[in-house]
């Protein structure tokens, strides 16, 4: 969807690369990435970059990194994966608990959500999360996202949210 260098106030948003191993690595064996997200058993740098390569392979999933503006450092990501499980493509994102609570995972969904708009607009999106992940919850109600339903998907029980863009 999004192939460019997106700027906002404080962020740059561009596709996951290869060269983001380092970062998720990181990202995705932080605390809250396991706990909300799952574990995907990221043990090693290679296991990252296998990781990045398997997304990049698939044309059913997008991932842009979302770098702070002054440093380019990359703190979190926002997600467009179509899911077997779902009707449509589902929105995500995750960002390292250092930027957590800062608005920084709003301002780059909200951004990835206008350029969507921009080229599919009445683009209807997903999203869902565990009941527990309260912060999830609120940022998507704040870009606008409507609870729908509950769904189970094997064990796990998922709220889903829909948007019309």
């Amino acid at each position: 969807m999004m192939n460019d260098r997106i700027q906002t106030n404080r962020l740059i948003l561009q596709p996951l690369a290869l060269q983001d191993a380092p970062f998720i690595f990181e990202l995705l064996n932080t605390a809250e990435w396991k706990q909300f997200i799952g574990d995907r058993h990221i043990y090693h740098l290679q296991d990252a970059t296998d990781y990045i390569a398997k997304i990049l392979r698939n044309p059913d999933m997008e991932y842009q990194v979302a770098r702070l503006r002054e440093t380019e450092a990359p703190i979190g990501v926002v997600t467009f994966i179509k899911r077997t499980y779902l009707s449509h493509h589902d929105i995500g994102f995750a960002f390292l608990p250092a930027y957590a609570g800062k608005g920084f995972a709003y301002e780059a969904a909200s951004t990835f959500l206008d350029g969507l708009k921009k080229k599919a607009p009445d683009s209807y999106i997903l999203a869902t999360t565990i009941p527990e992940n309260a912060r999830s919850i609120r940022l998507l109600e704040k870009l606008g996202l409507q609870f729908r339903e509950e769904i189970q998907l094997a064990d796990e029980k998922l709220l889903l949210y829909s948007k019309t863009l």
